[in-house]
C-alpha cells in the first residue's frame, strides 16, 4: 500500500483537571527521523512515544508534541538565570545605541520570554495512563491522512506508467524498421566500395554482427519485466525506495534504446519515456 510521507493530526482532550494537546506531523525525509517535544516533566515518557510511532512508520521527518495545562494545581515557577542575564545585557546596549539613559527593571528583564518557566507539577506515570489510548488514536488519525495523501500520488503513478507504456509501445512497433533500416545503410555502405569488390560472405557477417550491435530486443525485454515488477512492488510495505531503484533500471534500458535508434518517431518516443520516469521518480520521493 502506497502512504505519503506528509502527514498531520491533532487532538485536544481533557484529563480531569487537565487540558492536553497532541499534535504530530510529517514530511519528506530519506530516513525515519522522530522528533518528539515535551513538558520537561515528561520527559520520561519520551521513549515510549517514540516507539509507538517507530512501530507504524519507516521514513519521514516526524514531529510529536504534547501540550499540558494543569488546572488543579499552583504553577511552579522557575527562572532560567542564563537567560535572564542575557536579556539584561541585551536591553542595556540597546540603550546605549538608543542614547536612552538608566538601566533595565527587573519587570521588563522577567518579562522576556525565557526568563521565568511557568510549569504545572504532574506525576508523568500517571499521565500516561490516561494518555496513551489518545496517542494511538491520533497516530490512527495520522496513518489515515497519510494514506488519502498516497492514494493521490498513486494515481499520479498510474498516470505516468500509462504514458511511459505508450512510449514503449511506439518502440515496440518499431524494432522491425529499426533493424531494417540499419540493414539499407549497411548495404548502402557496402555498395559504395563495391567497385573495389568485396567479400560477400563477409558482408552478411558484419550485418549479422551490426544487427546483434544495434539490436534492442534485450533492452525490450527487459523494460516489459521491471514494468511488471514495479506494478507488483506498488502493493508491498513502504515500496517507494524500490520503486525508485527500478525506475533507475528502466532509464538505463532507455538510454540504451535511445543511443541505438536511428529513427525519428523513436526518438520522440524515448524523450517521452524519460519525461515521465523523472515524474515517476518524482511522486516516488513523496512516497514511504
Amino acid at each position: 500500500m502506497l502512504k505519503s510521507m506528509t502527514g498531520f493530526a491533532s487532538r485536544e482532550f481533557e484529563l480531569g483537571q487537565r487540558s492536553l494537546s497532541l499534535i504530530v506531523k510529517s514530511c519528506n525525509n530519506r530516513y525515519l527521523d522522530i522528533s518528539v517535544a515535551l513538558p520537561q516533566t515528561c520527559a520520561i515518557l519520551e521513549p515510549r512515544i517514540q516507539k509507538l510511532i517507530n512501530e507504524r512508520l519507516h521514513r519521514g521527518k516526524v514531529e510529536f508534541t504534547l501540550r499540558v495545562k494543569d488546572r488543579s494545581k499552583i504553577a511552579c515557577i522557575s527562572a532560567d538565570v542564563a537567560a535572564a542575564t542575557a536579556a539584561y545585557a541585551a536591553l542595556v546596549k540597546v540603550g546605549k545605541a538608543c542614547g536612552i539613559e538608566g538601566r533595565p527593571t527587573l519587570e521588563l528583564v522577567a518579562a522576556q520570554e525565557g526568563v521565568l518557566v511557568t510549569e504545572a507539577e504532574f506525576d508523568a506515570e500517571e499521565l500516561w495512563a490516561g494518555v496513551e489510548g489518545n496517542i494511538l488514536g491520533l497516530l490512527d488519525e495520522f496513518e489515515k491522512s497519510r494514506a488519502i495523501e498516497g492514494e493521490a500520488t498513486a494515481a499520479d503513478l498510474a498516470k505516468e506508467l500509462k504514458r511511459f507504456e505508450l512510449g514503449f509501445a511506439i518502440v515496440q512497433v518499431n524494432i522491425a524498421e529499426i533493424e531494417a533500416s540499419l540493414s539499407r545503410q549497411l548495404k548502402a555502405k557496402m555498395i559504395e566500395y563495391a567497385t573495389q569488390g568485396y567479400d560477400e560472405g563477409r558482408f552478411l557477417q558484419e550485418i549479422a554482427v551490426q544487427l546483434m550491435r544495434y539490436s534492442i530486443n534485450e533492452e525490450v525485454q527487459r523494460l516489459k519485466a521491471h514494468i511488471k515488477a514495479f506494478r507488483s512492488i506498488s502493493e508491498e510495505e513502504a515500496p517507494a525506495k524500490r520503486m525508485d531503484f527500478l525506475c533507475q533500471e528502466m532509464n538505463r534500458e532507455v538510454n540504451t534504446i535511445g543511443s541505438k535508434n536511428i529513427l525519428i518517431p523513436v526518438a520522440h518516443a524515448v524523450i517521452e519515456m524519460k519525461d515521465s520516469l523523472e515524474n515517476l521518480r518524482e511522486q516516488l520521493r513523496n512516497l514511504e
